[in-house]
């Protein structure tokens, strides 16, 4: 007989829990309970794991807040991971013991980030099925977009023109391990100038992070005359790079600071056959509204659209997946 089983989440359970993350079809170093823990102080973990006949088949990452349980509000994004080799009934039952499991313990909703779906290596739809099915609510959308980089894309005039103003102003990009520059000169002022906001990682953190996955967070930087003008932080996973942060001073269309980067950045990760260079969305207001001068620069390198789905499910409907095999 198969049993599924529920467990929420423990610290005993971080090897069995990353070991699933390294294997998993849908899953990115930000899941890395060594990643998801750097903030731990600020949220209540209630991320759950779903066995079956005592075999891990899925993860939840998630947080509790006010009795609403939703993937994990300090990541980009969620969802329900698996393996490869997890067939749609198996899924359809992980999900259905986890929305019972919530029912029994008096949690009325669950609110889910999907995982854009760059950043799969295999076919991974399942929660999208299983969302029409269980008459969830699409509540949010953000707008990301994203360069493939198996194809030859084309520049805008304006990137072209920013680029050249670089090469003109003798412009370095510079790949490197120092996070301080960026984040004391540019990044801070930048988000505090047009948003009243501080960065999501504090500098401690970024370095942090940047100890415990060397390989996953890149900073690259461009300099005029010894002088930071510009940079990005990348997270790297396995099909994409991201750009996590970017940020440059005043003079960046004079310089072409930041068109000189990123043409660099992209070839760069074009050489390191990444799939996609992902620069993010232009959303405000929950969504609802694009910032269209920043949606107009990144399109400008052949940047499309991605959409990025934030959806609720009511788990009293746990039982409307008992209809949907005949």
């Amino acid at each position: 007989m198969n049993t599924i089983e529920v467990k929420k989440y423990t610290q005993e359970d971080q090897t069995l829990w990353n070991n699933f993350i390294s294997e998993a079809k849908n899953a990115t170093f930000l899941f890395d309970r060594n990643f998801m823990e750097y903030h731990s102080d600020r949220f209540e973990d209630y991320s759950l794991m779903v066995f079956q006949n005592e075999k891990l088949i899925a993860l939840l990452p998630a947080n509790i807040k006010d009795g609403v349980v939703s993937s994990h509000l300090g990541l980009s994004y969620g969802g329900l991971l698996l393996k490869a080799e997890a067939k749609f009934k198996l899924v359809a039952k992980a999900f259905q013991a986890i929305l019972k499991h919530l029912h029994d313990q008096e949690l009325h909703v669950l609110n889910v980030k999907m995982l854009p779906k760059i950043y799969v290596s295999f076919p991974s739809d399942e929660l999208d099925y299983m969302s029409f099915i269980l008459k969830a609510d699409l509540y949010r959308t953000d707008l990301s977009v994203s360069i493939n980089l198996c194809l030859k894309n084309k520049f805008s005039r304006d990137r072209k023109a920013g680029i050249k103003r670089g090469k003109a102003n003798k412009l370095e990009v510079k790949l490197e391990d120092n996070f301080e520059a960026f984040w004391n000169e540019l990044l801070i002022a930048k988000l505090n100038k047009k948003h009243g906001a501080k960065p999501v990682h504090s500098l401690d953190e970024i370095k942090l992070l940047k100890e415990r996955f060397p390989e996953k967070i890149k900073q690259f930087n461009v300099y005029q005359d010894d002088k930071i003008v510009a940079g990005t932080t990348i997270f790297e996973t396995k099909m994409v790079a991201h750009s996590q942060y970017i940020a440059s001073n005043k003079d960046k269309n004079i310089s072409g600071a930041l068109d000189f980067l990123h043409e660099h950045v992209i070839a760069y990760y074009q050489k390191k056959s990444k799939l996609y260079f992902d620069f993010g969305i232009s959303n405000e207001n929950g969504g609802m509204n694009i910032n269209e001068g920043l949606l107009y620069w990144k399109e400008g390198f052949g940047a499309r659209a991605v959409m990025h789905q934030f959806y609720t499910f009511q788990t009293k409907n746990y039982n409307l997946l008992n209809s949907v095999f005949i």
